[in-house]
């Protein structure tokens, strides 16, 4: 039986996403979560906007506010959506609550499918192998652009990066996409020295190849809200 793999991008094709679903942002979303993870992360909790962020906040205050709008970091936000900037923070036991203008929001509008999972380079063969490993009937790669409502380079080509590996194909060239990345719409606030809130490291760490083998699986428990878990996906 052959994995029926379609690419549905955008807020809606999260809401149209089924079987396992890869809610894809690479800049910068689902690349800082899992440096986030490696950092000592427990979990993270993704939500769909400023309020239930805010309100989190309020009911746990021992809660770390992560995120953005517009790309910038938000009022009383302890860490923008930066991975640079949280590089060597220590989050150790720490639930972080995270708030961004495209990839939070597609998680939550994935609730339909039967499994959902982040994705982005900086684990792309691990959700890769993760898929393989669970043999569903339909894979669901959502690259979630600007905003979850334009589509964007950088979200198409892990998209596409990942379809072809999942159909056993030689995935195109990284270094080539790398390259071609550096001009793409996406990047140009990694490269403007006015854009303190997207420092240029920013665009290394997000384009870092599979520094990580573990993937970032959203959990939905009843009366709780989403968290995203990490699950370890060993190379063989």
């Amino acid at each position: 039986l052959r994995m029926k793999i379609q690419i549905l991008p955008l807020l809606d094709g999260a809401r149209k996403a089924e079987g396992i679903a890869v809610i894809i942002d690479v800049f910068r979303a689902f690349s800082v979560a899992p440096y986030a993870f490696e950092n000592g992360a427990r979990r993270i909790i993704p939500v769909m906007d400023t309020d239930t962020a805010y309100a989190l906040k309020k009911s746990h205050p021992e809660y770390l506010l992560i995120g953005e709008r517009g790309g910038r970091k938000l009022p009383g936000f302890d860490f923008g959506n930066s991975p640079a900037e949280i590089e060597h923070a220590d989050f150790r036991g720490k639930t972080l609550i995270h708030a961004t203008s495209a990839g939070t929001r597609g998680l939550v509008h994935a609730a339909g499918a039967e499994t959902v999972v982040t994705g982005s380079f900086v684990n792309a063969d691990a959700v890769v192998r993760y898929i393989q490993s669970r043999t569903p009937e339909v894979v669901t790669l959502v690259p979630m652009g600007s905003g979850g409502t334009a589509r964007s380079e950088e979200d198409d080509l892990c998209a596409e990066y990942m379809k072809s590996a999942l159909q056993g194909e030689t995935p195109r060239d990284f270094m080539a996409i790398r390259k071609g990345l550096k001009s793409c719409t996406a990047a140009q606030k990694f490269f403007d020295p006015s854009a303190k809130w997207a420092p240029k490291r920013d665009f290394d760490l997000c384009l870092h190849l599979n520094r990580f083998d573990f993937v970032l699986c959203a959990r939905q428990v009843p009366d709780r809200p989403m968290a995203l878990t990490r699950v370890e996906v060993p190379r063989t």
